[in-house]
């Protein structure tokens, strides 16, 4: 071998060394540009999301200025005819982005904390209204005892149809009732069978308000006016819901005198009448927020209190 020389081997590592260091430049450059993408990614989206918040809480106040007119202007009548019942925008709070809020009277809904009453036992007039609602909707009745039983304070199942922490312990996993008032309609779907198809098709007729909350005659739907009317009568229910609120264009409907008029048994307008109004406290303000291609959905559920002042009780990023 000459002097001055290098082996065929030794300039072949060499390469191999030079490729592999050139590899590496080149994934650590790609990793740290990646990374660099990314936070300034998580930047936006985290700015993105407070503007959102901030614009849903803004869209909050002007639901809280509209419930607290109407207060003034109505403070016996609370029907989705007047202002607060109006979609506001959409409308460009600032250039590329967008607001549309609509508020919903939830009183207008069937309240489940009412399956039981205040001293915790299952209140049987509720429970059968509930029972109706279900009927209507094309859904098996054993969903009232059991959704009770899931409330109520004690540990007794209500016949058959109802269960307790034994039924609940048995489940994979296992779990316990909750025996006490229920924040979110969609603790139902902790109810062992109940599903997703069917607490889609009722999510939109309740919700789980303080037991103290009305139903509101001027706001109800055609399934639930029937539910909490005269058994067996389904004139509501059967109207289209287009027509239903042609019929309240206008004003409320059905008037509190012509619905208690329907009643033939005096105890049962009676314990109707204990349920019903055509006043709110209780509303759910569904701001949509979008920012260029991107949209953010705040649910808030809000409370006017007995001198109209309108506070947020509640906020969440999915309907129920």
């Amino acid at each position: 071998m000459r002097r001055g020389s290098v082996p065929r081997r030794q300039r072949g590592i060499a390469l191999l060394t030079a490729i592999l260091l050139v590899a590496l430049g080149t994934i650590l450059a790609a990793t740290m540009a990646y990374q660099t993408a990314l936070t300034a990614r998580r930047g936006t989206a985290t700015y993105a999301f407070d503007q959102s918040l901030l614009i849903a809480q803004a869209g909050e106040g002007l639901a809280a200025y509209a419930l607290l007119e109407s207060r003034k202007g109505s403070p016996q009548i609370d029907d989705p005819s007047e202002p607060w019942g109006m979609p506001y925008g959409p409308v460009e709070v600032v250039p590329g982005v967008t607001l549309l809020a609509q508020l919903e009277d939830m009183q207008g809904r069937f309240n489940l904390n009412r399956l039981v009453d205040d001293s915790g036992k299952i209140d049987l007039n509720a429970l059968q209204q509930f029972e109706t609602l279900l009927e209507i909707l094309g859904l098996e009745t054993r969903w009232a005892s059991l959704a009770a039983d899931w409330i109520d304070k004690d540990q007794i199942a209500d016949g058959p149809e109802g269960a307790e922490d034994s039924t609940y312990l048995s489940q994979q996993p296992p779990y316990r009732t909750a025996n006490r008032p229920i924040t979110s309609a969609s603790e139902l779907l902790a109810l062992p069978g109940f599903g997703r198809d069917r607490y889609l098709k009722l999510a939109p007729y309740v919700t789980a308000l303080p037991r103290a909350a009305r139903i509101n005659l001027c706001s109800a739907s055609g399934a639930v006016l029937d539910a909490i009317g005269p058994q067996g009568q389904r004139q509501f229910s059967a109207l289209d819901p287009k027509t239903l609120a042609s019929q309240r264009s206008m004003g409320c409907f059905p008037k509190l005198s012509d619905f208690n008029a329907g009643f033939a048994d005096p105890k049962a307008m009676q314990a109707a009448a204990a349920t019903i109004g055509t006043t709110s406290d209780y509303f759910r303000l569904v701001s949509i927020i979008q920012i260029g291609t991107t949209e953010f959905d705040l649910y808030s559920l809000l409370h006017r209190e007995g001198d109209g002042r309108v506070r947020t009780i509640q906020r969440s990023f999915t309907a129920d």
